[in-house]
């Protein structure tokens, strides 16, 4: 337990580019020892109840950062894994498990070049999209931790205000004829609370309720999908303040010029140059080691 949380110090570089909030973008140690002791911290730090709120963003982006860049690399995993206290091991597996069947999902050739016409935005409190989650699982019986964890992977729990490449739509990603089934979409389709009750009633409709991974494959007809979801909601079923820290997480875009970050408050109406964008927002690029791939 982190008996006094503000004590616990990121790493920092005053040199490095601040974001409008005043953020960095995080750093990951490149000693195997220290990167272990700082993930315990960390993991630690955002489960105690002795945090404060206000430290919590920096806790998760530093969480989510590390986990993306182990993910891609394997022999530096199991080097940061031979370091860990046994308490984090499994916690530590799954993060790597899941992130790993998520780029299964998005391989592809040439990074791109440009970044979207998204606007990041501020998510719901992180109670109110538990409600939000609980309320459908007591409507339709689909598990409130699955229903989180697609909530992340769709739209980073809801920051992402935007259109896919595939015209998916609004905080946990529907296709507007999907939304128009009969029994489906009902509310705005980019309200978070209306939803999050589509998404459960539409996994129930895959055969969800029968097969969480069935389920799982009408919503994104992948294997991995359905790996990613069911890992991160295994985290928080077995800890529910796992939350906490895939609540605060930001996003990510991995480019050409590495992963990009895209803090809340990015807004581009049209797909922008990354080389346009970081000269006008150099906090957002990678430090050396801390680019997810």
């Amino acid at each position: 337990m982190v008996k006094d949380a503000t004590a616990f110090l990121l790493p920092a570089d005053p040199a490095r580019p601040r974001d409008a909030s005043g953020r960095q973008y995080p750093l990951v140690p490149t000693d195997p020892a220290e990167l272990a002791t700082l993930l315990a911290g960390v993991e630690e730090a955002l489960r105690s109840p002795q945090t404060p709120a206000a430290e919590l963003p920096g806790l998760g982006h530093q969480q989510q950062v590390i986990y993306r860049v182990l993910s891609h690399q394997e022999t530096r995993s199991q080097q940061v894994r031979r370091f860990l206290p046994a308490a984090w091991l499994s916690t530590y597996d799954r993060h790597l498990v899941a992130r790993r069947a998520f780029l299964a999902m998005h391989r592809r050739g040439r990074k791109p070049t440009t970044l979207p016409a998204w606007r990041i935005i501020q998510p719901e409190p992180a109670e109110a999209l538990i409600g939000y989650y609980k309320k459908a699982e007591t409507a339709t019986g689909i598990a409130w931790e699955v229903l989180a964890a697609v909530n992340l992977v769709e739209s980073g729990m809801g920051r992402i205000d935007g259109v896919s490449v595939a015209n998916a739509q609004g905080p946990m990603q529907f296709l507007p004829t999907t939304w128009s089934q009969a029994g489906i979409g009902k509310g705005s389709i980019r309200d978070p609370h209306d939803a999050i009750q589509a998404a459960a009633r539409y996994l129930v409709r895959r055969g969800g309720l029968k097969d969480i991974r069935k389920g799982l494959w009408g919503y994104n007809n992948s294997d991995n999908y359905g790996i990613a979801v069911l890992t991160y909601a295994s985290l928080i079923q077995e800890d529910p303040r796992a939350y906490v820290g895939l609540y605060n997480w930001d996003i990510h875009f991995g480019s050409a010029a590495g992963d990009i970050w895209l803090p809340v408050g990015y807004d581009q109406p049209r797909p922008i140059e990354v080389a346009t964008f970081l000269k006008r927002f150099p906090a957002s690029a990678p430090p050396p080691g801390s680019s997810g791939y």
